[in-house]
């Protein structure tokens, strides 16, 4: 099992920034990719970006590239979601995402909301 805690989240005024932060911990040397995801009210998840565990390869959503950068410190157990220039429909819901082999996995979600 590997479990996820999310921190970081909160209000925000367009063109801020926020970094989001998840720990992980349990079986963690499982793990292959972790990502960040969002949903928004009446809308569907979506992947955000992704990072993999090994050669720390990245991925982006195109609604995201160049303002939003996902990395990774080992030592901590710990991957960071650094978010600028945020834009009111990045207004979401942002879950922490983990697949190895032993599954597919969660965090409890943080709450970010970009209004003036």
């Amino acid at each position: 099992q590997v479990q996820l805690v999310e921190s970081g989240g909160g209000l925000v005024q367009p063109g801020g920034s926020l970094r989001l932060s998840c720990a992980a911990s349990g079986n963690i040397f499982t793990i292959y990719v972790m990502g960040w995801y969002r949903q928004a009210p009446g809308k569907q998840r979506e992947s955000v970006a992704t990072i993999t565990s090994g050669s720390s390869s990245t991925n982006y959503a195109d609604s995201v590239k160049g303002r939003f950068t996902i990395s990774r410190d080992n030592a901590k157990n710990t991957v960071y979601l650094q978010m600028n220039s945020l834009k009111p429909e990045d207004t979401a819901v942002y879950y922490c995402n983990a697949r190895g082999t032993t599954g597919q996995y969660w965090g409890q979600g943080t709450q970010v909301t970009v209004s003036s």
